[in-house]
């Protein structure tokens, strides 16, 4: 089984950034640490604070992974372009936020691409992306 993490705008900062929200945790270190719970799982990640790139990743593994987790940050907000790739390729796509979208401002109530994923895990913290790990593992097809 192939998964793909894909992290959106300013997650590089992971442990860094707002920890109060975030955690203290860079995501590099939670990789490492989530590939040793799940070594049945061939995984990858990739993160990039430009939306085209993000684009271009889920159309490069949209068709040859079994599951994608994409964590799109601010994106999730704005970007038709990233729910139209989402609907465009063959993989399913789990999204996930760190935070619990519905507890901060307005603007971040709405979530584009929701409506093209199977589902969405928010506020749980980084954990959230053991619980997708574990959703596609479990629902393997």
């Amino acid at each position: 089984m192939k998964i793909i993490i894909i992290n959106g705008p300013n997650l590089n900062l992971l442990g860094k950034r707002e920890p109060e929200i975030y955690g203290d945790q860079s995501f590099d270190q939670f990789f490492e640490n989530i590939k040793s719970k799940f070594p049945d799982i061939h995984l990858d990640h990739f993160q990039s604070n430009i939306e085209g790139e993000i684009v271009n990743k889920l159309q490069q593994v949209g068709y040859s992974y079994d599951g994608i987790i994409l964590n799109a940050a601010a994106y999730t907000h704005t970007s038709v372009a990233i729910s139209d790739a989402i609907a465009a390729i063959e993989s399913p796509v789990l999204e996930v936020h760190i935070s619990n979208i519905y507890a901060r401002e307005e603007f971040r109530h709405k979530s584009i691409i929701s409506a093209n994923c199977i589902g969405m895990i928010s506020g749980l913290g980084i954990e959230g992306y053991l619980l997708a790990l574990s959703y596609f593992k479990n629902h393997k097809s």
